[in-house]
């Protein structure tokens, strides 16, 4: 049985993905990549803070859950056949067919377009256009450890062991968190936090995929909803100002023990109000995916031609680089997945020989 709200959490986090952007391009607090602050000073960019933590741990911890689900009807031949045509094309072919375009932004945003030599501005935009399809890149490369890690737990006895964690376990399970955050980061581009983000999908495909364990959850989610959100209000206020991405932040006991209860919070109120679904969400649940990978360019140009050549009051450019995204971006995938070889290269969409239908995930 489809569990619906597993569903609602991942597209509903994609959606704030796409409106965190806009307030990361306008940051102020000196994260990179942006298309440059209104002040010196910004309240709004508070919004980052209290998402920033979590949300990246959250996609991957329930692409473990999924990952395990899919594996019951699938052979590994089959899952990998399937994340490599899902995630890797689209984040390495894609580059050339597509997000050069996000680096032809970032290009010109960093001043670089006259330094470079005119046979390397292709290759160099395609390779800075990888923007947030980082997370699924990361997401393949631990789909292919999650099969050798299934051959040495072929009986599922670690799997098995793992369902029987009690309520101290599960709460106290951003201690691992916290120590995965301390390795395998690379340096420069703090998105690809090898440790904590493979770490949370092993926690998603070993403990949370059971049921027990989502019911216990459930039981507190009204607690956790209260210290999540007490605890989200200090976390900006004391970080405020400071770069959210450096390794002060991410590193902390306090960064990690927020994005926990965070995580839990999110995870109770989803099962205990969220368990169903509707036109739209069974919408979003099948191209929420799809439209991760192409809103970056909606966001990054609708923010570099509203910061650049309009005098527009700021709340109002924030409103419509929101709204822009939030409706181009959907309407461009819709636009994409209707041609076959681009489908494919830039979303990952396979047609099946036998009906000609688009695979479903």
């Amino acid at each position: 049985m489809r569990k619906h709200y597993l569903d609602n959490i991942r597209w509903a986090t994609v959606l704030l993905v796409l409106v965190y952007h806009v307030f990361y391009l306008f940051n102020g607090v000196g994260v990179l990549g942006g298309v440059g602050s209104f002040s010196k000073v910004q309240y709004q960019d508070a919004v980052l803070y209290f998402i920033y933590p979590w949300f990246m741990a959250l996609l991957f911890l329930i692409a473990g859950i999924s990952s395990r689900y899919a594996l019951k009807h699938r052979s590994h031949k089959q899952f990998i056949g399937e994340r490599t045509t899902k995630l890797l094309v689209p984040s390495t072919l894609g580059l050339f067919v597509f997000q050069w375009s996000v680096g032809y932004f970032n290009v010109k945003i960093a001043g670089a377009w006259n330094m470079l030599p005119a046979f390397l501005r292709y290759p160099i935009m395609a390779v800075s256009g990888i923007g947030p399809l980082w997370f699924i890149q990361m997401l393949w490369v631990f789909s292919l450890l999650l099969v050798l890690i299934r051959k040495i737990d072929s009986k599922d006895k670690f799997y098995t062991l793992c369902g029987k964690c009690n309520l101290f376990v599960i709460l106290f399970l951003f201690l691992p968190l916290w120590g995965a955050s301390q390795i395998l980061n690379v340096p420069v581009i703090t998105a690809y936090r090898f440790g904590i983000y493979f770490v949370a999908f092993l926690i998603g495909y070993f403990i949370f995929s059971h049921d027990e364990i989502q019911d216990k959850v459930r039981k507190i989610h009204l607690p956790m909803l209260m210290i999540a959100a007490v605890t989200g209000i200090a976390y900006t206020v004391y970080y405020f100002g400071q770069n959210y991405t450096e390794d002060a932040c991410l590193k902390s006991l306090f960064t990690n023990a927020y994005l926990w209860v965070a995580v839990l919070a999110i995870l109770g109120c989803g099962k205990a109000w969220f368990n169903k679904t509707s036109r739209f969400a069974t919408y979003m649940t099948k191209s929420s995916f799809g439209i991760y990978i192409v809103h970056y360019l909606v966001v990054l140009s609708a923010c570099y031609f509203l910061k650049l050549y309009t005098a527009l009051p700021v709340f109002a450019i924030y409103l419509i680089a929101i709204f822009l995204v939030l409706i181009i971006a959907p309407a461009l995938y819709e636009l994409l997945k209707r041609i076959p070889i681009l489908r494919y290269l830039i979303l990952g969409i396979k047609i099946e020989k036998s009906n000609k239908q688009v695979k479903a995930d």
